[in-house]
């Protein structure tokens, strides 16, 4: 990292040399007009690109690496770097490879996922995760953070609906503006993804979605549109997908007439990484820069092909052939340089910071306000510890790290406070607190190179591990199952999508076995996704239902509705939603009956009402 800043800060003085011998008209003094910040943007963007050769600005307009662009050395412009968000800094890399570059001071700060910024419904809680998530990227000399992600849940089973904002387009647009706003004032560029109507993972490179216009600016845009109009983003990622028939990473309609045209958008409009497939449709049709072409985004590709990019050296000869004018390539790179004034070349922005108190404050508070207590009949919660002198805590979630893995989004933290170790941290000597795991999911943790370190190896059968949950469930005063998806494939996690709506690894019959065994018992769902809660025959024949229902849809703290304090910052969002009949999807904090996040329920079953029937909106 400080190689890369010393790297950045030589080029910018070795530029006032290279300049001053140009001869061209200086803006005061030595300095050229583009090096010059009290000049206006535009001036600048011109002048520079007047200095430059027609190599130079197709240079800029591809990879260079996996995750950087090239500047141009000889006029003191420097390089471009990205990086995974949107809810922490992506560990760095190897320059030509996908795996960790094992780096021992690039841990971040892991924030809630997106999908629990949203059920905040609080606009001051996006600000305050925008800047505290772009001071983290700036701290790492970081560019551009390659988010938030703002597509809209057309499906239920979208692996990556954690990654974004919800399915309501209002609510989205009305989040996203200060995110974007609160990174960008640390002079880092806010690409919003993935433009447009991606919506899963399902043979992503290949779908061509259908939508007609209608939908597309009522419901899949309108997040977009606050983005740029209100946000200012200084760039956007397109999609996989296609519309109508085009690839979203060069699609006229999307990028030049609506986008650009329309919208009247400045910045760079960037690839996702193996988005783009044909030179020409990447010239004509709204691309700017090009990132990971021949890779699947996650974890293979082509190396060392970025000469070989569409829009590098393809591009090249055809403007040497003649057979394609300059005029797109302008506009390219007038973007480019605009961002990189915007960012890379501004030194006015702030240091930035990584890992602070603060960030870690703001992680936990985000949390907080994604949580919404949707039922509670009997206050079962808080749990009275003065009548509680055992407490046992079921669920592989319970103890299963959540920040590596996932995709895209996987993470580096020093240190991630696990549902059982909050509890028991929260609880100290007040009673006895117990595990027993009831089931088995996900015994992997190593994403890139990141590993856990965790060892989740089990030896007992899955109906040993029931019996063993039901038996301890019996001897004790209280008990809360936490459950729900994981980072694994088909779960909450990018290149494929879920398998199902319900709970997987037989969680539904864990549950029903701990209510026989024990009626004081709250369930909670650590899923960043809406998930069915089959409603169990001992619901309808009169046994107490489970007391308190909780999803915690992806990543947080310990809820605070168990007065459990987790002594390190929190690594997730939690969701916590009232039972739904099966195929009926939890809301986004708003009813059991849509797509949602961070809700809580808690209560035991009233005499003649109907378990199934949603009992509370937030």
């Amino acid at each position: 990292m400080k190689a890369k800043t010393y790297v950045k800060g030589v080029a910018a003085l070795c530029a006032l040399a290279a300049v001053a011998c140009t001869g061209v008209q200086q803006s005061r003094g030595d300095v050229a007009v583009y090096l010059d910040e009290s000049q206006p943007l535009e001036k600048r963007v011109e002048d520079a690109l007047s200095r430059m050769t027609l190599e130079e600005k197709v240079g800029l307009l591809h990879a260079q690496s996996k995750f950087s662009s090239a500047g141009v050395p000889r006029l003191g412009i420097p390089e471009v770097w990205c990086t995974d968000g949107p809810h922490g800094i992506r560990p760095e890399v190897l320059w030509d490879e996908w795996d960790q570059a094992g780096w021992t001071n690039d841990s971040c700060t892991a924030f809630p996922a997106l999908t629990c910024l949203a059920a905040t419904w609080n606009p001051e809680m996006s600000a305050l995760y925008g800047k505290s998530i772009g001071e983290e990227a700036r701290y790492r000399d970081k560019d551009v953070l390659l988010g938030p992600g703002v597509n809209i849940y057309r499906t239920p089973l979208n692996g990556r609906n954690f990654e974004y904002m919800g399915e309501d387009p209002f609510l989205s647009a009305r989040m996203v503006v200060p995110y974007v706003q609160g990174v960008q004032q640390n002079g880092v560029a806010a690409c919003v993804k993935h433009f447009a109507v991606n919506n899963q993972e399902l043979r992503r490179h290949e779908v061509d979605v259908v939508v007609d216009d209608r939908a597309l600016h009522e419901i899949y845009l309108p997040a977009f549109k606050a983005a740029v109009q209100e946000g200012g983003a200084w760039a956007i990622m397109g999609a996989y997908n296609k519309y109508k028939g085009e690839h979203c990473c060069h699609n006229q309609y999307l990028l030049n007439d609506i986008l650009k045209r329309d919208w009247a958008f400045d910045g760079v409009v960037i690839s996702d990484w193996g988005g783009v497939h044909d030179t020409r449709e990447a010239i004509f049709k709204g691309l700017d820069m090009e990132f990971g072409t021949w890779t699947d985004g996650l974890n293979w590709g082509a190396t060392n092909a970025y000469g070989n990019y569409y829009l590098a050296n393809p591009y090249l000869e055809l403007l040497r052939r003649g057979e394609v004018g300059t005029g797109e390539l302008d506009d390219k790179a007038r973007r480019v340089l605009r961002l990189i004034f915007r960012t890379a070349m501004n030194s006015r922005k702030p240091f930035g910071s990584l890992c602070s108190p603060e960030h870690n404050a703001a992680a936990r508070r985000i949390a907080g306000e994604g949580m919404v207590l949707l039922k509670n009949d009997g206050w079962v919660l808080p749990v009275d510890l003065s009548k509680t002198k055992k407490l046992l805590v079921v669920g592989e979630n319970a103890v299963k790290m959540m920040t590596v893995g996932g995709g895209s989004s996987s993470l580096k933290v020093k240190h991630e406070c696990t549902p059982l170790e909050g509890i028991r941290a929260a609880v100290g000597d007040k009673a006895e607190v117990l595990y027993e795991r009831g089931y088995v999911g996900d015994v992997t943790g190593d994403y890139n190179g990141v590993v856990t370190g965790q060892d989740l190896s089990e030896g007992r059968s899955g109906a040993q591990l029931l019996a063993d949950a039901i038996a301890a469930a019996r001897k004790v005063d209280a008990v809360v199952f936490i459950g729900g998806l994981n980072k694994g494939d088909h779960q909450d996690s990018e290149g494929a999508d879920r398998l199902q709506l319900g709970l997987p690894y037989g969680q539904d019959a864990v549950i029903g076995a701990l209510a026989e065994a024990n009626p004081n018992l709250a369930v909670a769902i650590v899923s960043g996704n809406a998930v069915a809660m089959a409603c169990p025959p001992y619901w309808r024949s009169g046994i107490r239902a489970p007391r308190p229902a909780m999803r915690w849809p992806t990543y947080c703290s310990v809820p605070s509705t168990l007065r459990v304090n987790c002594p390190s910052p929190s690594r997730y969002v939690w969701r916590i939603a009232a039972p739904t009949p099966p195929g009926s999807i939890p809301a986004t904090g708003r009813s059991s009956t849509a797509t949602g996040s961070s809700s809580v329920t808690a209560g035991s079953r009233r005499s003649g009402s109907n378990p199934c029937s949603p009992s509370a909106t937030a």
